[in-house]
């Protein structure tokens, strides 16, 4: 009788315990992780910096950055797709993970289907450096200097399928010169080489540019962009210098892995949005090249998307491949 009496009740109670569904913990509740997939001191690692510093205190938790450079930027960009799906994990992500992914083959996760796009940041257009004592003082005497020593020039990237990778090769398909690539862990790397003088040249971001170009050792011959950039405003375009119909803008983006719930995806957006709204951060940013983007994760969607489009035309067209 007394077991006939209490089971029902017992049964009751369990039921009532496993279906209780606690309110969730508010997000954040601990500190998060900014992955930078390149070394630091580039272009990417200066932009993270930046929003990781603002963006923080809105959070009330600490963004701090984490560097993990390697296989032209894809190393970290996994680490985050196959991490938490929890949106304690962000990756600053560029051209490397959003438009030039047809140019790997045997990459261990998906970048377009494994990582969610939460935000576009900045754009940026490179500019094209060479080495102060090379003997080419515009687009025109390089080509020349190019061609009448074809294979004997050389250049540095972030990586294999980086912004300037990609656009030092849309820059060889459209002059038809032929320059050896040097691939780095990272901008700040193969800029330090430049410097050196074991590479010759270097489309480097604006960003990160404009301190080099104080210092007198690199020389800048041509912006990327489609119109010249008021930081270097006596620097013709690369279309203007000799190359017409030239462009190449990198974008910066950051992204989490897929999963993430859409409540957290859009916190996050509306954070960094403001962030990037900040008048010292602009003021700054402008003053080095740099604009600042923004908008909804639909917009980062769509601007990968196209970038994605025109960047595989031009793997195929020009027949890049991977060194």
């Amino acid at each position: 009788m007394f077991k006939k009496f209490f089971r029902p009740l017992l049964a009751t109670a369990l039921f009532a315990v496993s279906t209780f569904s606690p309110a969730q913990e508010a997000y954040p509740s601990r500190p998060l992780k900014l992955v930078v997939p390149y070394a630091a001191g580039g272009p990417a690692d200066m932009l993270a910096r930046m929003v990781a510093e603002k963006l923080g205190p809105r959070l009330g938790q600490a963004v701090v950055i984490e560097n993990k450079p390697g296989a032209g930027g894809h190393t970290g960009a996994e680490l985050v797709a196959k991490g938490p799906a929890d949106g304690y994990t962000l990756m600053l992500g560029t051209i490397a993970h959003n438009g030039a992914v047809k140019l790997y083959k045997n990459l261990r996760y998906d970048p377009l289907n494994d990582l969610q796009s939460v935000i576009l940041i900045a754009e940026s257009p490179s500019v094209l450096l060479v080495r102060q004592d090379l003997p080419a003082k515009s687009v025109a005497e390089l080509l020349a200097l190019a061609r009448a020593q074809p294979g004997k020039l050389s250049y540095g990237s972030a990586g294999n399928g980086s912004a300037m990778h990609m656009a030092a090769e849309l820059f060889r398909y459209m002059t038809k010169i032929d320059y050896v690539h040097v691939p780095y862990r990272g901008g700040a790397p193969a800029m330090a080489d430049l410097l050196g003088g074991q590479i010759d040249m270097l489309f480097e971001s604006l960003g990160t540019a404009h301190q080099q170009l104080k210092g007198g050792k690199v020389r800048a011959l041509a912006v990327t962009g489609t119109t010249r950039n008021p930081s270097l405003p006596d620097v013709r375009t690369v279309a203007e210098a000799g190359v017409p119909g030239y462009s190449s803008v990198p974008w910066y983006t950051i992204s989490t892995a897929r999963g993430v719930p859409a409540a957290i995806v859009n916190k996050l957006n509306a954070e960094i949005n403001a962030v990037l709204k900040a008048p010292d951060l602009v003021q700054r940013w402008e003053a080095q090249g740099v604009l600042p983007l923004g908008g909804s994760v639909a917009d980062a969607v769509k601007r990968n998307k196209t970038e994605t489009d025109k960047w595989s035309a031009v793997i195929d067209a020009a027949n890049i491949k991977l060194d």
